[in-house]
């Protein structure tokens, strides 16, 4: 069965590999600022600034039976080089805006027979790192929200997260910048390879599949063992 699937940002990176397994069974709605790489696909695009815009819910179908939120940010500082404001930046992209995008769209999800609902949060709420101080508190939020979130609406929605370690996107250029970046951080991990998009999208499209009806309420993390092997 053909399901109404909405990405909030889809245009590139995990977003992007997600709705390339997904747009030849579903019907794929992508919320982002710029539609570059979609050409190819059959997916209706939306522009959609999370930070601006209130998303044209009347582009959406009446029905959605899956969601996920992409937008993020890798905001690596010591803590004393961390303003209060960097906080309440990555506050808003990751958690904030989530939270005013599922307002808005809550009676199409309520629709669904199940809708499946998925967030995105990072390997270091679980392992505290060095630097994380801000991008974990932010993630932290979305993992006890997505919690109660799955508790209220259980059967109605289910609601699970996925915690990345480091995932080779445009989002984490900066960090794997060159072969020895790279190799440094594929030795970070016990299975010694930082993640690459399609290993978070095989997760999204399991979890947004009616074989993982039963699962609510889950943190998953796909790390390469980062968050529970000790192997160095």
């Amino acid at each position: 069965m053909r399901k109404n699937i909405l990405l909030i940002g889809g245009s590139h990176g995990i977003g992007f590999e997600i709705a390339l397994k997904l747009y030849s069974e579903h019907n794929i709605y992508i919320a982002s600022r710029t539609s570059e790489n979609l050409g190819n696909l059959e997916v209706t695009h939306i522009d959609y600034d999370a930070s601006t815009d209130e998303i044209d819910t009347s582009l959406l179908p009446e029905k959605i039976d899956g969601f996920v939120y992409c937008p993020g940010s890798i905001n690596l500082k010591p803590f004393k080089m961390l303003t209060p404001q960097a906080f309440e930046d990555d506050m808003q992209i990751n958690f904030m805006f989530l939270v005013k995008i599922i307002h808005t769209i809550l009676p199409k999800l309520k629709n669904a027979e199940q809708a499946s609902l998925i967030f995105f949060s990072t390997v270091a709420v679980k392992v505290g790192m060095p630097f994380h101080t801000s991008i974990a508190a932010a993630k932290g939020a979305i993992e006890g929200f997505a919690k109660a979130l799955a508790a209220e609406y259980a059967p109605q929605f289910r609601v699970n997260v996925i915690a990345p370690s480091l995932t080779d996107t445009p989002l984490a250029k900066r960090l794997l910048g060159n072969d020895k970046k790279k190799e440094l951080m594929n030795n970070r991990h016990p299975l010694k390879r930082v993640g690459q998009a399609e290993d978070i999208a095989n997760i999204a499209r399991f979890l947004l599949s009616d074989d993982s009806s039963w699962i609510t309420g889950q943190v998953i993390g796909v790390d390469g063992g980062m968050s529970t092997l000790n192997v160095n």
